[in-house]
């Protein structure tokens, strides 16, 4: 292959010579690499490497750094604002090859674990010692990636996210340093808290290589909940009123109607076409029996109807399996359009207004825009599903989109809560951080001055 930079094709020679096989320029694992979930147009890289250790990935940045060439860290793919598209080419540096459980302490609750480890493959792995990793974003994502995105899930309201559950991380810096980031204990008041500064910077930083994590014990009794509601605004004002009473809810989902019916056709399930909360308890089996008897009478006081709640394994499994599958779900009530997904997080209290508002704008729009929501910490995801030939949809879809997020900045909310910048939020940053973004700059051009890791992320040079 020859491209038109010669500091690209001098590059591959190099790498090609280092790394063999694990090296390539095959059209259709560039394609692959050229893009994640997100509705963004792809972008092919020039070549794509399978490092398999530390020090490996230490030599590709150093020959990249030194040649002036872009890199893409790659775990699985599924980032929602194209976070991880190299949209300046370059070279995709894929983890799959890093994708071991290194250590698991019972006594200590917590672990290491190479980037490209799954969350389902670290629980498979741990659940045998009665120990769970609580994070769980709807796609199977890889640890890595979970980290560098600050990613989320529907346990953060009582476990929080991975900006709380990352205790250290390994990670190789654009010149080719490996550093740790700082040690297992589960607090430290020694210098800079270099562990978040690398939590959420979607490798424009350097690459996370390995991450250590806290666990958490397998509750003793788990039981799940379905409500629905004759209006959305009792719905969340349901979440409100249990999250203030300190009601220690594991998982509390909104989803709205539409979703509903989405779920209902994609996962064989007869629920009301209503505004619903799906809810989880943990805990001892007459605490989560209290936490249920509580949450209902909270709800029927909101309008809440049918509070169904089991601990059957099976019929929990089969509500969280539908839940993380709304994604397809949607993409489903329009074949072959695609999901433009956003999502922004608010105050609790402001939560019932901020989506209130937003379901306003919907009933307005042309556009099929399920909405699903992480109800316990404020966080809500519209699902936009949209014909990417139909200009005017794409007009549309921006302009309720920029309505939404303007709208979450307005009541002291974040343009995203879990999804990340990525190239799809760039626009928003300001509005949220006003000066902290020159801040931002000024880390990024001390840690990547070539800016060759995943140029064009979160914020321009």
């Amino acid at each position: 292959m020859s491209s038109l930079n010669p500091k690209i094709d001098q590059t591959i020679k190099i790498l090609i010579d280092k790394f063999g096989n694990n090296f390539t320029t095959n059209k259709g694992i560039r394609n692959t690499h050229s893009k994640d979930e997100s509705w963004h147009h792809p972008s092919i890289p020039d070549g794509v490497v399978f490092p398999n250790s530390n020090e490996e990935i230490s030599e590709i940045l150093k020959i990249c750094n030194e040649h002036k060439v872009p890199v893409t860290a790659f775990g699985t793919g599924t980032c929602l604002e194209g976070n991880v598209i190299p949209t300046s080419g370059g070279i995709v540096v894929d983890m799959e090859k890093m994708n071991s459980v290194l250590r698991v302490s019972q006594e200590d609750l917590d672990c290491t674990v190479q980037a490209r480890v799954t969350r389902k493959q670290l629980n498979d792995y741990v659940k045998d010692l009665g120990l769970f990793f609580p994070i769980d974003p709807g796609a199977d994502a890889s640890i890595g990636g979970m980290a560098a995105t600050r990613a989320s899930g529907t346990n953060a309201v009582r476990y929080g996210t991975m900006r709380e559950n990352v205790l250290n991380l390994t990670v190789i810096l654009p010149d080719g340093r490996i550093i740790r980031t700082s040690k297992r204990a589960r607090k430290s008041a020694a210098g800079y808290d270099l562990t978040r500064l690398f939590v959420g910077s979607e490798g424009t930083l350097g690459i996370i290589s390995e991450v250590s994590l806290k666990l958490f014990g397998i509750p003793e009794s788990i039981s799940s909940a379905v409500c629905s509601f004759n209006s959305i605004e009792g719905a969340a004002n349901t979440v409100i009123q249990t999250i203030q009473l300190g009601i220690p809810v594991a998982r509390i989902e909104l989803l709205d109607d539409v979703q509903m019916d989405a779920v209902n056709k994609y996962s064989n399930l007869n629920y009301p076409v209503k505004d619903t909360l799906f809810m989880e308890f943990h805990g001892t089996e007459n605490g989560v029996k209290e936490q249920s008897q509580l949450v209902q009478e909270i709800a029927k006081d909101n309008g809440g109807k049918d509070f169904q709640w089991t601990t059957d394994l099976e019929e929990r499994n089969k509500l969280w399996a539908a839940r993380h599958d709304v994604t397809y779900a949607s993409k489903a009530l329009r074949p072959g359009c695609d999901i433009w997904a956003t999502d922004v997080c608010v105050p609790i209290s402001k939560l019932a207004e901020c989506i209130s508002a937003t379901k306003k704008d919907l009933s307005k729009s042309s556009l099929i825009a399920p909405l699903v929501s992480h109800a316990g910490d404020g966080n809500f995801h519209l699902g936009f599903i949209i014909d990417r030939d139909n200009p005017n949809e794409i007009k549309e879809a921006e302009e309720l989109n920029e309505r939404l997020i303007m709208r979450a900045l307005s009541m002291d909310g974040t343009c995203t809560g879990e999804h990340g910048i990525g190239i799809g939020k760039m626009k928003f940053l300001n509005a949220e951080h006003g000066e902290g973004v020159s801040l931002m700059r000024q880390i990024k051009n001390t840690f990547d001055p070539n800016n060759i890791m995943n140029p064009g992320k979160i914020f321009t040079p």
